[in-house]
């Protein structure tokens, strides 16, 4: 291994294509470093940045969320505990209440009612269609 064989490394197959690789390699190692010295950006650095953010976009989203935290943490920390809704009335009057609640189902009633109403009529011109529509079947057989 100290003594290289010259003959047999020739021996040795070299895969199509491993020169242009190779030189296409060194070329780019090349243009790095004379972009280094001319203080120009890389070819790398070119491409990370079209696929991320721009630094603007970054320090903005950082904002945003750290205001989202301490605005949902204000919210936890100054709100009192809830009010369980199940248990408190509406009203404090029974009769006001029971007065409230017919009216309610008047209303309720009133519009279920109308809407039978329509669907009744929707019924009857189905019923005219359907046997105007037999008797022109009857009359083509």
């Amino acid at each position: 291994m100290d003594e290289l064989n010259w003959k047999e490394l020739e021996q040795i197959p070299i895969p199509e294509g491993l020169e242009d690789r190779l030189s296409a390699k060194i070329d780019e190692w090349e243009d790095r470093e004379k972009r280094k010295v001319n203080g120009e950006p890389s070819v790398q650095r070119i491409q990370k940045s079209k696929y991320l953010f721009p630094s603007y976009l970054k320090v903005t989203a950082i904002a945003a969320s750290v205001a989202l935290v301490f605005g949902v943490g204000y919210y936890f920390l100054s709100h009192e505990e809830p009010v369980n809704l199940a248990e408190q009335d509406t009203y404090q009057d029974p009769v006001v209440a029971q007065q409230e609640a017919e009216k309610a189902l008047n209303l309720l009633a009133y519009n279920l009612n109308k809407g039978m109403g329509q669907l009744e009529k929707a019924k009857a011109i189905s019923e005219r269609t359907e046997t105007t529509l037999n008797k022109q079947l009857n009359i083509l057989k």
